[in-house]
């Protein structure tokens, strides 16, 4: 009987391979004391294989190229916990060091507090890994703080035109880091601080350094604030919708997978943004990275507020505020549709009633 021919991967990883043990808890502990831990869960990391095992669970083909792991009990793991969730790519052995370990520590107010292993030795494996998985994807994902070895990768995808995610984080800040990458990139997703705490005008700020870097769709994720996202002519400004944080680990890459998703699916930008948030939110209702179904995402999905802006003059404009899926909309009928909302409204958390503000005559 003929072998079936396997799907290229979609997505190609490129970076970090360690495993980590995600625990969750109330509140960090003070310094020589202990906390109890709710509960603990185990995944493959860094964001290139969190994103090509999320989105594996998604049904996308996913590929990773990644560090060499260790001939040990942690090396065996990762390689087996990509096999299972059917992430393509040769996970190699060495003998040179011990299989690198994370631990994150995630509490209920959304913070994370991450151990993990780096060295010259494991990154310099990224640069005799095999690059071909690379020349039929749809897209290449690489992290900016695996340094110079991301650049044979996304030299690779750029002699066969393959769209480039990277996740940039804080690299922005260093302008000959954003003028060396920024003609290879395609997709570029930034995070700052001050935005994370409702600062417009740092999130303003780095939008427009990555504007006026050449950067085709620039991304900039503001944790429990949202992200904006620009694409040519079109600016949109997502709002995250309140969840019940239990576990925050893991949440940006969710976002990009979510992004990903879209893209690879050939989602208009609006409808891949709203997904991206949704799909990040939910993420963090629950410890781990098990994936929630993409139906149950797209039932949150549709509730997110977005916000259409322009720029002008060096400056940025609110045009308009659009929520959710008009009331008219026949997918609201859709029954689908209903038990994703039924699922929305049990995860999002309630809001507590000012009883001094109901009228006597209603509590008589």
């Amino acid at each position: 009987m003929p072998v079936k021919k396997q799907t290229p991967p979609a997505y190609v990883g490129f970076g970090m391979l360690t495993p980590v043990y995600i625990m969750s808890l109330d509140q960090l502990p003070k310094l020589n004391t202990g906390a109890i831990v709710h509960q603990v869960s185990d995944y493959v990391y860094d964001d290139a294989a969190i994103i090509a095992c999320n989105l594996s669970q998604w049904g996308v083909p996913s590929g990773m190229i990644g560090t060499a792991v260790g001939k040990d009990l942690l090396g065996t793991y990762v390689s087996g916990k990509l096999k299972e969730l059917g992430v393509r790519g040769e996970v190699r052995v060495t003998e040179k060091y011990k299989t690198p370990l994370e631990v994150n520590v995630s509490d209920k107010k959304g913070a994370r507090t991450y151990f993990w292993q780096r060295s010259k030795e494991i990154l310099n494996t990224l640069d005799t890994a095999d690059l071909s998985l690379i020349q039929t994807a749809k897209l290449l994902y690489v992290d900016w703080y695996d340094g110079d070895h991301i650049v044979r990768a996304m030299a690779e995808a750029k002699r066969h035109n393959v769209p480039v995610f990277l996740n940039f984080e804080h690299g922005h800040n260093h302008p000959d880091l954003l003028k060396k990458y920024a003609g290879m990139v395609t997709i570029c997703q930034a995070v700052t601080d001050a935005a994370q705490i409702g600062k417009r005008q740092a999130m303003l700020g780095t939008a427009r350094k990555l504007i006026k870097a050449g950067i085709e769709t620039a991304i900039i994720t503001m944790a429990s604030q949202g992200c904006m996202v620009l694409r040519g002519d079109e600016i949109i400004r997502a709002h995250a919708p309140r969840v019940k944080a239990v576990d925050a680990s893991g949440a940006g890459a969710t976002f990009s997978s979510g992004f990903i998703y879209g893209y690879l699916n050939g989602w208009v930008l609006e409808d891949t943004v709203r997904f991206a948030i949704a799909a990040a939110s939910l993420k963090v209702t629950r410890s781990g990275l098990e994936m929630f179904p993409v139906q149950e995402i797209q039932g949150l999905a549709r509730t997110v507020r977005i916000e259409r802006m322009v720029y002008r003059g060096d400056q940025f404009h609110t045009i308009r505020k659009l929520l959710s899926l008009p009331q008219n909309n026949p997918l609201l009928d859709n029954p689908l549709m209903k038990s994703s909302q039924r699922m929305v409204e049990k995860i999002m958390p309630k809001r507590k009633v000012d009883r001094r503000k109901i009228k006597k005559s209603m509590v008589e």
